[in-house]
């Protein structure tokens, strides 16, 4: 058994990296940061690194399942080990951890309320991952993921963040709430119950509410219903595929959320950061599959 890039890509899953870029970018923005200074690419690398890292425990967790189910994946075809992807995912979470370290405890860094976010971001990955299958509060779970991604972001900047931080990271919660519980009626070929989904809809309330503030959150909040309204097309077809590609495209919609977040701040350049990482997201998921 050999590692090769394509196979750490798909252990990886990193068609969807650009999303975990652009809750990055938002968490910086929503704390309050003026400036995206040195710690912003080192908190882009230690986001990937935890992103990477808990992609990679999944399929070491999931092994066993997948050598029923999907057996064309790394570790049941052969590719790779399982012992040696879950030392690769632990030391990438670890990575994370010191990463977010050194911008934090910098001097102007938010301090260690920021390494004990980045601690818990790590262990709720692995709880997520040890503990989906058949886990009735998996989808909170894994929005409790990407929620921390925006705290740590923010609290690596300051330890008294704006309050937009929470509303972010707590709005996210609630998309991948909605987005997770899709993922888990996959292999079902249906949505039997849709009520879930309405969590979808909680930051097109919140750009509802930022664009009274600045007009510039109308584009990024246009974009984010019509996308909406592609993947509730998907859910509502059931043909072929459709499940997966519902999926894969709530995925890519994270980043047209974080555009709406930062629209509210009145910086274009950063809404056209996370624009771009919505269509890399989707460019990248044609390559590598991001579920």
């Amino acid at each position: 058994m050999s590692w090769t890039t394509r196979t750490a890509f798909e252990l990886g899953r990193v068609s969807n990296l650009p999303t975990a870029w652009t809750n990055t970018a938002a968490g910086m923005l929503l704390s309050g940061a003026a400036v995206a200074d040195w710690r912003f690419p080192v908190l882009l690398l230690a986001m990937t690194s935890a992103y990477t890292g808990g992609m990679f425990l999944n399929d070491a967790f999931d092994a066993e399942i997948d050598s029923r189910k999907r057996p064309e994946r790394p570790i049941p075809s052969g590719k790779v080990s399982r012992r040696s992807v879950f030392i690769a995912g632990f030391s990438m979470l670890a990575l994370s951890i010191l990463l977010v370290s050194a911008c934090a405890l910098s001097i102007q860094g938010g301090g260690w309320t920021a390494v004990i976010a980045a601690f818990f971001l790590c262990a709720t990955i692995t709880l997520y991952n040890a503990w989906h299958k058949g886990n009735t509060l998996g989808p909170v779970i894994m929005g409790a993921c990407r929620l921390l991604v925006y705290l740590t972001a923010g609290l690596s900047y300051t330890s008294t963040p704006d309050a937009l931080l929470y509303a972010g990271a707590v709005i996210s919660l609630c998309y991948l709430i909605g987005l997770t519980y899709t993922a888990k009626q996959e292999s079902l070929g249906e949505v039997r119950n849709m009520w879930p989904l309405l969590f979808l809809l909680t930051p097109v309330l919140f750009g509802l509410y930022g664009a009274s503030i600045d007009s510039l959150v109308f584009l990024p909040l246009l974009l984010l219903i019509a996308w909406l309204l592609v993947v509730m097309r998907y859910l509502r077809r059931r043909h072929s595929g459709d499940i997966p590609r519902a999926v894969v495209s709530m995925i890519a919609g994270i980043s047209l959320m974080d555009a709406v977040f930062v629209a509210t701040l009145g910086n274009i350049g950063w809404v056209m950061f996370c624009i771009a990482g919505f269509l890399v997201t989707m460019i990248l998921q044609k390559w590598i599959s991001g579920t």
